[in-house]
């Protein structure tokens, strides 16, 4: 692992066809800026997680922190990327709070950290090839959907308390992204957060009282675990998503800079099974490599794991501020409900672009089936009782995609009725 970096050309221009390589850095002052960028951009998607989980934020982002650092350091200080809140999480955090309360929801996120880095131990020996042969495409895109799809009744819950402050919050993330190009129009859900929080704050919807109370500085508020084996089921169809993300992600990076990362690919999975594991042992949210950074690392074509570092760095400073977290819990349900429809839905859509970018044929009955019958299952949210244990949508839905993807496909090759 080398955490030095060799200065790009003069540090100050980047010419026409070149990007900043990730062992590479512009001068301090622009890598700073950069940093910071990486910040905007994760910011939102961070801290939504936590203000729809009632997590604390600040907890949030000081994991957050540590645990883009803990993935530097892991991947070798090789390959760029900011790990944030994960989507993912949503609906196990809350379905665990709910039964159990938050402890239980922090010990769901634990046990998936440590299957997680476990996962990425055996790719780093085995290769990641029998990832792709487990979860191919049809399967891991029904399992991203019908994540965002089972939250669908959370996202009504909040937007019917506030019907018309959700609308415009709602209104301002769609408009804001036809109306502006670059950094803007990325930034459209936290601009129009801020557009229906300040909206909601003329409408005497938001108590500052908590803001007033709160210190300046000092420690977030940490949260031990504790496990509930009726929950664990809950939580672990995340693994199988962050491992399409992260694998999504060392593809995305390797494509941008022309480099071969593959041999990453272990160590990014122990990595971020580790920064998800230090988040269960505090009271943080899960931990997933940020796709918003992949899109300003394309728009600067700056690479460099210097800036990364900076932001790490910068988010930890975030955190050591009470008053800045208790403003973030500030934010009121109607603002929550127009973001989540937007956001969920965003999480069920971007299960079918898998589909798409990887031309999944569903004239295949198999395919059909296999993204048919889980779908309706996480929508309707089956839950399945056995003693102690609660399977729900998501879990059972994920079950079922694998089962019937790889019990069809048996089949009908011994059949002779497969397709291709």
């Amino acid at each position: 692992m080398r955490l030095g970096w060799k200065l790009h050309g003069d540090g100050a221009r980047i010419a026409p066809g070149e990007v900043v390589a990730p062992n590479e850095r512009l001068s301090w002052p622009r890598t700073v800026g950069i940093g910071l960028q990486h910040i905007v951009a994760m910011f939102g998607a961070t801290f939504l997680v936590p203000v729809l989980t009632k997590f604390d934020p600040a907890t949030t982002l000081f994991f957050s922190a540590i645990g883009t650092i803990a993935f530097l350091l892991i991947t070798g200080n090789r390959l760029p990327s900011y790990l944030g809140s994960s989507f993912a999480f949503i609906a196990p955090i809350t379905a665990a709070t709910a039964s159990g309360g938050q402890s239980v929801a922090v010990g769901g996120i634990l046990a998936t950290g440590l299957l997680l880095a476990l996962v990425g131990v055996v790719v780093h020996f085995a290769g990641a090839r029998w990832i792709q042969l487990i979860m191919p495409p049809v399967v891991t895109g029904v399992i991203v959907a019908l994540i965002g799809l089972n939250l669908a009744p959370v996202a009504w819950s909040n937007f019917k308390l506030a019907p018309l402050t959700a609308v415009v919050t709602l209104a301002s993330i769609i408009l804001i992204q036809v109306l502006f190009r670059g950094i803007v129009g990325r930034l459209a859900i936290l601009l129009g957060v801020v557009i229906g929080y300040a909206f909601a704050s003329v409408r005497g919807e938001v108590d500052f009282s908590p803001v007033a109370k709160a210190d300046w500085l000092g420690l977030p508020h940490f949260t031990a675990p504790t496990f509930d084996p009726s929950v664990l089921g809950l939580f672990l169809p995340v693994v199988l998503v962050l491992v399409a993300e992260n694998v999504g992600h060392v593809k995305s990076v390797a494509a941008m800079t022309g480099r071969d990362y593959d041999k990453l690919t272990g160590r990014a999975l122990l990595a971020d099974g580790v920064a998800t594991t230090l988040a269960g042992l505090g009271g943080g949210s899960g931990t997933t490599t940020y796709a918003e950074n992949i899109g300003v690392m394309a728009a600067s074509r700056v690479y460099s794991t210097a800036a990364y570092w900076v932001a790490a760095f910068g988010a930890l400073a975030l955190s050591l501020s009470p008053k800045f977290g208790a403003l973030i819990n500030t934010v009121p349900a109607g603002v929550l409900g127009g973001v989540t429809t937007m956001l969920y839905g965003m999480i069920g859509i971007l299960g079918a672009r898998i589909w798409v970018q990887a031309k999944v044929d569903f004239s295949d009955s198999v395919n059909l089936t296999t993204a048919a019958v889980p779908l309706i299952i996480g929508i309707a949210n089956f839950t399945w009782i056995v003693g102690d244990l609660e399977f729900g949508g998501i879990a059972l839905g994920t079950a079922a995609a694998l089962v019937i993807y790889h019990v069809m496909r048996a089949i009908g090759r011994w059949r002779g009725t497969a397709q291709g």
